[in-house]
């Protein structure tokens, strides 16, 4: 392990490579989610405790059982379902701590199972940390530290959109691109903001 990788993790992480705007996963909830601050700001906080937990148990998963057993093409399956154990813990404690903001999220909230944003950093640790079938040296401390960076990507994405949102509702804005049209174009040129990082060398 040495601070170098964990720096290029974090940048490529949340800058290079942003789960949404530069792999373009997770797009579902950052488009209906971002219309206001605080439910975006709760749902990047809920996905990243999703990514983060994910990336220790599928560590575990495929360090522990799939590897040994020679069960690797199940990993898919797999991680799909320790995702969905996490999201239902998520919802059942949203829904006791904030039922108003669980009414927000409505459909939205089920769908981090879905979210291909999770799904993605559980299969990206796997293809970046472990080489032939085994784990690189400190690989446990990349997938968890690269599980945070993906959910602070995320929510660096939906804060910037959902600011953008908020200041656009009250600009005259034609009626033909109200709502999802106006957002994608939004996100379109966040995106192409985003590949100025591209030149960073490090």
């Amino acid at each position: 392990m040495n601070v170098a990788q964990f720096l290029t993790i974090f940048i490529s992480a949340v800058f290079l490579y942003n789960v949404i705007l530069s792999r373009f996963l997770g797009l579902c909830s950052f488009v209906a989610i971002s219309k206001e601050t605080k439910p975006a700001m709760a749902m990047s906080l809920a996905v990243m405790f999703v990514t983060t937990m994910s990336s220790i148990i599928t560590w575990f998963i495929y360090r522990f059982l799939l590897i040994p057993f020679g069960l690797t093409y199940l990993r898919t399956i797999s991680f799909i379902l320790v995702i969905a154990t996490f999201v239902q813990f998520v919802e059942m404690v949203i829904r006791k701590i904030s039922p108003p903001l669980y009414r927000f999220f409505g459909i939205y909230l089920p769908l981090i199972t879905v979210n291909c944003a999770v799904l993605g950093v559980a299969v990206l640790n796997v293809d970046m940390f472990f080489i032939n079938g085994r784990a690189i040296t400190g690989s446990f401390y990349y997938s968890v530290f690269q599980g945070i960076c993906v959910g602070l990507g995320y929510a660096l994405a939906m804060l910037l959109m959902s600011g953008i949102r908020e200041r656009l509702d009250l600009c005259n804005v034609p009626k033909s691109v109200k709502e999802f049209p106006l957002a994608f174009i939004i996100a379109s040129i966040m995106s192409l903001s985003f590949m100025g990082f591209n030149g960073f060398k490090f």
